[in-house]
């Protein structure tokens, strides 16, 4: 019998699964070691090229200060913050969002 920690493949029943180190899954990456560190940092990475698409927009002049916070809320931080509810995450991490 093959050990499934060191197989490339893992069997189940009557089927072969291949082993993969991560997974995106409903736009969330699932890791192996069950590291949420690389998770954070994946969302964060996406809120910050999210507030780059607008950026133009949130620093003109034209939009009142209400527009931008509403921009804010509902375009950018709904992109880093989407699936953090299901992570179980360290006081670390929380900053780190929190910062954001």
């Amino acid at each position: 019998m093959h050990n499934a920690a060191q197989s490339r493949n893992i069997q189940t029943g009557y089927s072969s699964q291949r082993k993969v180190e991560q997974i995106k899954y409903f736009g969330t990456t699932l890791i192996i070691q069950n590291s949420i560190q690389e998770e954070i940092k994946s969302k964060l990475e996406s809120g910050n090229a999210c507030y780059h698409s607008v950026q133009n927009l949130l620093s003109s002049s034209l939009p009142p200060k209400n527009i931008k916070i509403k921009i804010y809320r509902t375009i950018i931080l709904p992109v880093v913050l989407y699936g953090c509810e299901t992570l179980s995450i360290t006081l670390r991490e929380e900053r780190r969002l929190r910062v954001f």
